[in-house]
């Protein structure tokens, strides 16, 4: 499909909707839904922004300000969803039992504002990866049109890009409990040192990274183009990381990789 048939076929979709709720993160995806279905629908789209400890904190403010920059409709609601035991055991169900909870509250909240559908970012290219809380966001009526119109990653950064949005390229996000091996419990205070890591090495110059937590190692995961830059830096890193919190600070020279954690299952 060519790219100026695919944002017309994105339009006609959402203003099929009439009305519509989204489930905005403020990263690529969900920002250019939540644009271009206001395109089309003008005042009659609404977001909603979840706030945890899940998400970075400069994730939540980056989001509220590109939602105030584009006139995006957004309202913040806080997620308690580490007050769910079964959760904080971190099964490899955990991002389903996430999404679950997570859709009763955007459900209530559209039926607050007489809204009929939701919808979230979801692409094709999501699907090749492990995606449990895709099963519960089905099995709960959630719309992804990215995904209805089969539109891959790749699509939807040149479709921000071609409407002028000046975040087309910003890395994929993910929430912070992916950091933390399946079976060890998922705690505040493990959340607040990956997340205290991952500033710091953002700080030092570095882009898209993860910071795996093991105990008390640090499995850090950077673009390959961005390693040698780590070596020459490795005292600095060292220092920043050990004040973090961490005894023993690793650099994984298999890169940065989506889902990492998933490769034990």
């Amino acid at each position: 499909m060519e790219k100026e048939n695919v944002q017309d076929a994105l339009l006609k979709e959402l203003a099929g909707l009439e009305c519509l709720l989204v489930s905005y993160s403020g990263g690529i995806d969900s920002t250019l839904l939540a644009l271009l279905a206001q395109k089309v629908l003008q005042d009659k789209v609404k977001c909603i922004l979840f706030d945890a400890p899940l998400v970075p904190r400069r994730a939540v403010k980056e989001a509220e300000e590109n939602a105030q920059k584009f006139g995006i409709s957004c309202s913040i609601i806080p997620f308690p969803i580490l007050e769910n035991e079964e959760f904080r055991k971190n099964s490899p169900n955990r991002c389903y039992i996430c999404k679950k909870q997570s859709v009763r509250i955007l459900k209530d909240q559209a039926e607050k504002l007489g809204i009929s559908k939701i919808a979230d970012g979801i692409n094709a290219s999501d699907l090749n990866e492990y995606r449990p809380g895709l099963q519960a966001s089905n099995e709960e009526g959630i719309l992804h049109p990215f995904l209805s119109l089969g539109i891959q990653k790749k699509q939807i950064r040149q479709l921000a890009q071609d409407c002028d949005c000046d975040f087309w390229n910003k890395p994929s996000s993910s929430c912070l409990a992916s950091r933390i091996p399946y079976g060890e419990e998922i705690t505040v205070e493990k959340l607040q040192t990956i997340e205290n890591a991952e500033n710091s090495l953002h700080d030092l110059g570095f882009s898209n990274l993860r910071v795996r937590l093991h105990g008390k190692i640090a499995r850090i995961e950077l673009l390959p183009e961005e390693l040698e830059k780590a070596i020459n830096m490795r005292a600095r890193i060292l220092e920043v990381l050990q004040d973090c919190g961490f005894s023993y600070i690793t650099l994984d020279i298999k890169g940065y990789r989506s889902g990492s954690m998933d490769e034990v299952l």
